[in-house]
């Protein structure tokens, strides 16, 4: 994970009061380092593979004893799963709908767990990133997205996700609160002054 420094935490958190100074939106942004740590990988690979492997053996040779087949089949198991287990190798065994999934259930999860739904208007905002998954998706409330087509936040998503994957997340977060920012104030202008929840960037690790 790209790990950010105190500094930069606060960039960002200056970036969500200057925006919200000109919307009634409540802005929160989300970094989190994975969405899963996906351990039934490894296992699920790791057995698939032990048990087609002697059948093959069995089929390709036909000289295996019944208890050579077992040996296979355990000695095959243990050592893959152990050299699945490394990040570098699990992350190629992901498929990426798999990955996207469990990030766009987290996403949903947090917009409910800091209470972005019960807003004054319903003007609650999500920005989330998902880091090792290069996943980043905008969730809004109704409030504004009875203003704003859902559409008009893919290029920025587009855009911040490229960020992601560069490994320029702060970069990406700055620049998607600025977009999301002319968007907001242009459709959802402040009317009163208000601060519901914290601006701080909320890192999950």
């Amino acid at each position: 994970m790209t790990l950010l420094t105190e500094s930069e935490l606060q960039q960002v958190a200056e970036a969500i009061e200057r925006i919200e100074r000109d919307t009634d939106a409540e802005l929160v942004t989300v970094l989190a380092a994975q969405a899963d740590d996906y351990r039934y990988i490894p296992l699920l690979w790791s057995s698939l593979l032990a048990l087609l492997l002697p059948g093959a053996l069995l089929f390709f040779t036909g000289w295996l004893a019944a208890w050579q087949l077992l040996l296979v089949q355990w000695l095959t198991f243990v050592v893959l799963a152990l050299v699945f287990r490394l990040d570098a190798v699990t992350t190629r065994l992901i498929p990426r709908p798999v990955r996207h999934w469990r990030a766009c259930n987290l996403a949903r999860r947090q917009f409910i767990e800091l209470n972005l739904h019960h807003t004054v208007g319903g003007t609650g905002m999500l920005i989330f990133v998902s880091e090792a998954e290069r996943y980043v998706e905008i969730l809004v409330d109704r409030g504004i997205s009875s203003r704003i087509d859902d559409s008009a936040w893919q290029s920025i998503v587009t855009s911040f996700t490229a960020d992601v994957r560069n490994g320029q997340v702060l970069e990406g977060f700055l620049g998607c609160i600025e977009a999301c920012g002319s968007l907001l104030k242009q459709h959802v202008p402040a009317t009163h002054e208000r601060n519901e929840l914290p601006n701080r960037l909320v890192v999950l690790s």
